[in-house]
């Protein structure tokens, strides 16, 4: 197989690979077909009015100030005089989007949804704006729209401020509050002129939804523990308090208006969320009104809290009655007397309620019958694509059990035993959820089998492809061979084997409709074994040679390779074996070769130096860009040292003087901004235009200087670190010196180990062709190792991208302050990929000065990053805090990535290093 065809035939490989886990563990929990249950043919209230404060934690909100006084007076009245006051249990991810899905539609989130920046719909939904007769809506852009999207009909009117008020760099964001506040306003002076609205506005069932942004833009700008975002939670509350009594006034005091107050998310004391921190899980919850009970004492508590809060709220002589997020989305349902969302699978929370007990037993009935009609059609939806002689049903809940349990739901409310009936719609709710969850996983296993299948195959056939092309092992096939040995089957027996095995798979699949990816999960596997098997007795031959030849140092680097490997994926969750795996790499030159070298000392105490870097904290920092400008600064010395010393005679004086020119600028620059941020002044447009302007032009320098090793390696180096400085923070900047130390110390290195010291770094050009390819010896699967290790080093010594938790809005101020989700998520991107763009051209040296056949290179890192993902494949959840889920799932995804950017790493690399654009002749 030619390299090209085999670099497709991988990426398809291990793109399939990556599509599995959604369709093993984040397929949507969505069914549609559903009949709905109205929640309470006696509602209590007329109309709703629910407030989102976004980004509001629970301690900040009900916590006194140091003072004594409440932070929001109003709501604390309205907690000890009139309503009901909680703790609203957020799920993963605390995002915006799922938040809002959470409490208006009644479902947790799916992680699809992230791949379109948790704003517009993977899926419709129902919801209690859907169910409404009329919803009027104020707030974000990012949140309002996907509401109105995916209601039935135009009764979901909405009006959001434009996207450009969303500035983290704002002097105030309390802003986008009191525009929603006198939008409201606004509203309600205009409705009283007119009829038709007023007609509307009169009809029962009506929802008023306001979300409240400016708290979460002053958490991730000024941290939750700011006097800012302090003022804004008193903001918030004048506001809400001014809003409520214009409707009582509007509404004439009818006392048939229910209100809510909670937040979609908390925050971090570092200014971020999505991670199941519990200042991140834990929201406020506050509901009075029509149909809401009054305060009762905490002898009431129906749950006994241990957590000490109440205490420290000076809240504990007060009923405390906290909920699931989703639980809210029945809550308003049963208080307008609308159906239930038919995708929620919120429990109503019947402590809120003051209604007759028969009201209250028919409405958990109705509840408990909406998500028992979801269990029905998923454990249809599964009997329809899965054969009848091997469907497993759910055993708890079979057919006649269900009919069971909701007669007798029905003769307990028929005999008036109210409570007994609650008790048991409680109980079928909760079976009818293990359901959903028994037919949510139900295909895992078999997917996770074939798809283990595959990368073992994959694995194999790798290796099968380095035995014969790399190592000088052949073996060709004889007529006595296909005689008379049975341990090395003929070809067309394999080939039929994997035909027929190929068309059984098919057949199974097509007889029970399965999706489409199923085909090629299944069919994959087959694929590769067949390859694997074709070429089997290449390791027979492997093995003799093997065991002939004594070669131990083969099996004890490739052992050796093995054990770092499994350290590296412990590396993933305990930053700590980074740097001990620094400080081995320190020592192991002085150990392994007798020869002492000064580049040997200095690759030993940079590496000690890196070895401090991942044990630094990458969530809660403060930022710090007087550390960013020394790192600029000394960058800025090394640069006109390295010129002045190394490259004086050398070709291309003149970019490498503009990088350096470059550089002062993006230090100015950086300066300039972060000045301007702490003056509150925000962005300026002249330094948005010149960090863009210094991204455009970096990229360019390298393709404009010499071709030769050193000259070269300088260029790249100086174009990435203004790019790379204008996305500091704090220790970034210091880390990618040392880190650029440390690869040329490794190049340096390689040259000695190989006795290539006929070829100087100033000699030696990137344009030549490799010349003396040769077989692969042990070293080389050390040197793959080391590759491995420094591009995952690159990823995770100073930030955790697996983590959604550590994305600090600040590290983008330079080119852009206003929300813009992918193209910040782009700039914080590139600021991952500049290091590894940097090993890719210092391995590129290494292959250059040893010889290392590229194509094989290429195979053995394959080999290894698959051995890692498969680690990690089986390592992936689908349950837990969000910063667990999302570190699973970015584990596998950036090891799988590895083998897909391994090859883009080799063409960038190959890019910078060996193409020029010549603007003279001179």
């Amino acid at each position: 197989m030619k390299t090209w065809q085999l670099v497709i035939f991988g990426v398809t490989v291990h793109l399939i690979f990556f599509y599995s886990i959604f369709d093993i563990y984040f397929t949507t929990p969505l069914v549609h077909g559903m009949t709905p249950y109205v929640s309470n043919p006696n509602p209590p209230a007329k109309r709703l009015v629910l407030f989102v404060t976004d980004g509001l934690r629970a301690d900040k909100f009900f916590e006194p100030l140091p003072n004594g006084k409440p932070t929001a007076p109003y709501l604390r009245s309205i907690i000890e005089n009139r309503g009901v006051w909680g703790v609203s249990h957020t799920r993963v991810p605390t995002e915006s989007r799922p938040g809002h899905v959470a409490i208006i539609a009644g479902f947790y989130e799916d992680v699809s949804a992230v791949a379109k920046g948790w704003k517009e719909n993977p899926v419709e939904f129902d919801s209690v704006f859907n169910e409404s007769s009329y919803t009027w809506s104020w707030g974000s852009p990012d949140i309002l729209p996907m509401f109105a999207k995916g209601a039935s009909g135009d009764h979901v009117f909405m009006d959001y401020y434009p996207s450009e008020n969303e500035d983290f760099a704002a002097a105030d964001s309390s802003k986008l509050d009191t525009w929603v506040f006198d939008k409201v306003k606004k509203f309600l002076m205009e409705a009283e002129k007119d009829q038709a609205l007023m007609k509307k506005l009169s009809k029962d069932k009506v929802v008023f939804f306001l979300h409240l942004l400016g708290l979460d833009t002053n958490g991730h700008s000024h941290k939750p523990f700011s006097l800012e975002y302090l003022n804004n939670i008193a903001t918030v509350d004048d506001g809400i308090q001014e809003v409520v009594g214009l409707l009582e006034e509007f509404y004439h005091h009818d006392n048939r208006t229910a209100y809510i107050v909670t937040a979609d998310h908390g925050m971090t004391d570092w200014g971020s969320h999505g991670a199941g921190h519990p200042s991140e899980t834990l929201t406020p919850l506050v509901a009075w009104g029509a149909g809401i009970r009054h305060p009762r004492g905490a002898e009431h508590n129906t749950q006994t809290y241990e957590d000490g809060f109440a205490e420290k709220w000076k809240l504990d002589k007060l009923q405390r009655s906290d909920v699931q997020q989703a639980d809210m989305s029945p809550l308003m349902a049963a208080l307008l007397g609308i159906p239930y969302p038919v995708n929620s699978v919120g429990a109503l929370p019947l402590e809120f309620l003051d209604i007759p007990l028969q009201d209250q037993t028919e409405a958990m009935f109705s509840n408990a019958q909406q998500i028992l009609a979801q269990f029905k059609v998923k454990m249809e939806l599964k009997k329809k694509t899965t054969l009848s002689q091997t469907f497993r049903p759910f055993l708890e809940l079979t057919e006649d059990k269900q009919v069971l349990h909701v007669r007798k739901i029905k003769n307990l409310i028929k005999d008036g035993l109210f409570e007994d009936a609650i008790k048991e719609s409680q109980q079928l709710m909760a079976l009818a959820f293990r359901g959903l969850g028994y037919y949510q996983d139900y295909d895992r296993f078999l997917l996770g089998l074939s798809v283990t299948a595959g990368f073992v195959g994959w694995i194999f056939y790798i290796l099968t492809l380095i035995l014969q092309n790399h190592v000088g092992l052949s073996y060709k096939r004889t007529f006595f061979d296909e005689l008379n040995s049975p341990f090395l089957l003929s070809k067309k027996f394999i080939q039929g084997l994997a035909v027929t095995v190929a068309v059984v798979i098919i057949l199974l699949l097509l007889v029970q409709s399965l999706p489409w990816t199923y085909f090629l999960y299944c069919l994959v596997p087959v694929l590769l074994w067949k390859l694997v098997l074709e070429s089997w007795p290449i390791y027979v031959t492997a093995a003799q040679r093997l065991w002939d030849n004594n070669r131990s140092p083969v099996i004890g680097t490739s052992a050796f390779c093995l054990l770092i490997l499994e350290a590296v994926v412990a590396g993933f969750f305990y930053r700590e074996i980074f740097s001990i795996g620094f400080v081995a790499l320190g020592v192991w030159p002085l150990l392994a070769y007798r020869t002492r070298s000064r580049n040997q000392y200095v690759w030993l105490v940079t590496c000690l130096l890196l070895s401090v870097f991942p044990l630094l904290p990458v969530v809660g920092r403060q930022s710090n860009y007087s550390v960013v400008l020394l790192a600029g600064i000394l960058a800025f010395i090394a640069g006109c040292v390295i010129d002045r010393r190394y490259l004086m005679n050398v070709k291309g004086a003149k970019i490498r003087c503009a990088q350096l020119t470059v550089l002062l600028a993006a230090i100015y620059n950086l300066w300039s901004v972060s000045s301007s941020i702490r003056r509150k002044e925000g962005l300026p447009v002249l330094n948005q235009i010149l960090s863009w302007s210094i991204l455009v032009t970096s990229s360019l320098f390298p393709l404009l200087s010499p071709t030769q090793v050193l000259p070269r390696l300088f260029s790249i180096v100086f174009a990435f670190s203004p790019v790379y400085l204008l996305l500091s923070l704090l220790q970034e900047g210091l880390f990618i010196i040392c880190f650029c130390v440390v690869l040329f110390s490794w190049i340096q290195m390689e040259k000695e180990v190989h006795i290539a010291k006929e070829k100087n770094l100033l000699t030696a050009d990137f344009s030549s062709s490799l010349s003396g390819e040769r077989h692969l010896v042990a070293e080389d699967i050390r040197r793959s190792v080391f590759y491995i290790f420094f591009i995952l080093v690159a990823f995770y010594s100073t930030g955790n991208i697996a983590s959604i938790n550590s994305f600090e809005p600040a590290a983008v101020y330079c080119f852009l302050t206003v929300f813009s989700p992918f193209v910040m998520g782009g700039l914080l991107m590139l600021k991952n990929i500049l290091p590894l763009v940097l090993v890719a051209c210092s391995f590129q040296t290494v292959q250059i000065l040893t010889h290392i056949p590229t194509r094989a290179l290429f195979l053995i890192v394959m080999i290894m990053s698959d051995i890692m993902a498969l680690n990690f494949f089986f390592l992936v959840r689908d349950y837990g805090s969000w910063l667990e889920i999302g570190t699973s799932i970015s584990h596998y995804v950036i090891v799988m990535c590895m083998n897909i950017f391994l090859m883009v790493l080799f063409g960038v690399s190959h890019l910078l290093t060996s193409v020029q654009i010549r603007l003279s002749k001179s």
